[in-house]
């Protein structure tokens, strides 16, 4: 993430990875304060195993691209909610990479952290069965979760 203040909007992005038991990495790196460190990082994650990099900024949230720019690994870039716009300039410095160095986007918010985690596992069960599995098991509770809800609704509506 680009600063620390951004955990607390992103940590959702955490709790779906320790859902999943995805083992992760937490840095608080800046595109523009600490540049050096950001290119060694990225250069330097897929000798060390890393499969995916998910990177969180705010404002001019340039964290997501700079780290693309030095890898060839996937990237997804949560832009981080500001008072600014509520995030709209953090959605738009993310989204808007140039061609040839993609950065997949989630939305701006709990939901868009949360999905970033989820995607990241996605990808990651490409070649992982055991992870594959809990993926369609979570997808088949959220099934089962919407219904309830469904049923709790009509069962409130009809008591009116």
């Amino acid at each position: 993430m680009g600063s620390d203040s951004d955990w607390e909007k992103i940590n959702g992005v955490a709790k779906i990875l320790d859902e999943f038991d995805v083992k992760y990495e937490l840095n608080v790196m800046s595109a523009h304060r600490t540049p050096d460190l950001v290119r060694d990082y990225a250069a330097r994650a897929a000798s060390r195993g890393i499969s995916i990099l998910i990177c969180a900024a705010g404002g001019a949230a340039h964290l997501a691209g700079v780290v693309a720019s030095h890898t060839v690994l996937p990237v997804i870039g949560i832009p981080v909610q500001t008072d600014f716009c509520g995030g709209l300039d953090s959605l738009l410095s993310t989204v808007q990479m140039p061609g040839d160095i993609p950065v997949a986007t989630v939305g701006v918010g709990a939901g868009g952290a949360r999905n970033a985690g989820l995607l990241a596992i996605q990808i990651l069960a490409l070649n992982d069965e055991k992870l594959k599995q809990k993926l369609i098991s979570f997808r088949q509770n959220l099934i089962q979760k919407i219904s309830n809800k469904n049923e709790k609704l009509k069962k409130e509506l009809e008591k009116k």
